[in-house]
């Protein structure tokens, strides 16, 4: 990690007299030393979405946002959920002595240049450039954690989370013969495809974004930076669900998810917090794994561009294996993700149990995510403890010597960074 760097200069002063100059050092007091600070700037895998205990937020009026409600627009700065468990603020960063958390829960590539609001569905916040410039007026940027890819003109993660998790809801309770009263129309009940997620189109289209986005990140650290030296750590992501599920969760009264209709399966996974066809579950890593050549690639062309520039890759995507939701018959509990939970109306109380509902009430509890998105958007993301683990992946890359390192979870638990 870069280091703050000063000389304190002397000034001299020449004194002739009669005909003798004699230099005099004066010493002078050195400008003051910057406080050393890390950054965060991207999306909710960075702010802490998921890892509960969130701050106010500063609006862009300057009004700190505090929780206005969960009948509130979701537009509203404060669900850029910025947590105070997230990753930056529990790794392990020696010689930093403060850290901002800029990033914002579905924040995309407009929004590192531009004001969030200015664009659909974005948060009333100002450009996370522009919060970079004033944190830089008081502090010596050493280190900023990056996060950019999942959101974006093509895709976004929860939008993808709730294609694939309502189209397994629809399957267990309602027969492909029955319409599913669902805000936006029916809704499909056949498992993701990798077409579904993301498209090879779509993936180029993103890189680019995603690429011209942290190169206006690096020209900006190039002007404001006080000491011209810091890391930047481009981190990617890790999919909340495993390979495959938990023989626990394969079939519950003599039924599985390729027929039609299985409401008691469909209630064990959602208590479980992985509502998903098990034929979703490979799409959906290869779609993370696309995440990842995304932002592996971004890393790669601005590296290319920049050679002088302290660029490192930090590969998550194995940073929870063996615990992930429903990867072990106790889930959720020992999971390092936020299980699916839904609300019955915006009123705060999350459900837990699906057993025993009807269609009709499952199509009531669908419908609150869709009109009040702030109610289920924690869903798949880091918990507190999972954030702990990325942030343990964050103090290996902010110290390495290596350009790109994988932080992985073994078996017993540990995590490594190589």
């Amino acid at each position: 990690m870069a280091r703050f760097r000063r000389t304190a200069l002397a000034a001299a002063l020449t004194i002739v007299t009669a005909g003798l100059s004699t230099a005099v050092a004066l010493p002078t007091p050195a400008s003051a030393a910057l406080p050393t600070a890390a950054v965060a700037l991207g999306d909710s895998f960075i702010s802490g979405e998921g890892a509960g205990a969130y701050t106010p937020v500063v609006d862009v009026n300057g009004v700190a946002q505090g929780f206005p409600g969960w009948t509130a627009p979701n537009s509203n700065a404060f669900f850029c959920h910025r947590s105070a468990n997230a990753s930056l603020n529990q790794a392990n960063l020696p010689g930093i002595q403060n850290r901002f958390n800029l990033a914002c829960s579905g924040g995309q590539p407009h929004d590192i240049a531009t004001a969030s609001g200015a664009r659909a569905n974005g948060r009333t916040v100002a450009a996370q450039l522009d919060q970079l410039r004033a944190v830089a007026q008081t502090q010596d940027i050493d280190l900023v954690l990056v996060g950019l890819g999942s959101n974006n003109s093509s895709f976004t993660f929860g939008s993808v989370a709730e294609k694939c998790a309502n189209r397994f809801i629809a399957d267990a309770w309602t027969g492909w013969w029955e319409f599913w009263a669902y805000l936006g129309g029916p809704v499909e009940q056949k498992p993701c495809s990798d077409a579904d997620l993301a498209t090879a189109a779509q993936l180029n289209a993103a890189t680019a974004e995603t690429t011209a986005a942290v190169r206006q990140l690096l020209t900006t650290l190039d002007q404001v930076d006080a000491d011209g030296q810091h890391r930047i750590v481009f981190q990617d992501y890790t999919n909340p669900l495993p390979m495959d599920l938990n023989a626990t969760f394969h079939t519950e009264d003599g039924r599985d998810d390729t027929r039609d209709k299985f409401r008691d399966l469909g209630a064990e996974r959602y208590a479980a917090g992985c509502p998903i066809h098990r034929a979703s579950l490979m799409p959906g890593h290869r779609f993370s794994q696309g995440l990842g050549t995304l932002v592996k690639s971004t890393r790669d062309t601005l590296a290319a561009e920049l050679p002088a520039a302290d660029l490192v890759y930090l590969n998550v995507q194995r940073a929870f294996d063996g615990a992930r939701l429903c990867e072990s018959s106790t889930s959720p509990t020992g999971a390092l993700a936020t299980p699916i939970r839904l609300q019955d109306s915006p009123n705060g109380t999350f459900v837990t149990s699906l057993s025993g509902k009807d269609k009709i009430a499952i199509q009531r509890i669908a419908n609150t995510c869709v009109s009040y998105f702030q109610t289920c958007q924690e869903s798949w993301h880091p918990n507190a403890t999972g954030h702990q683990v990325l942030g343990q992946c964050l103090s290996g890359a902010a110290t390495t010597s290596a350009r790109a390192v994988a932080c992985v979870r073994a078996g017993n638990g540990t995590i490594s960074v190589s």
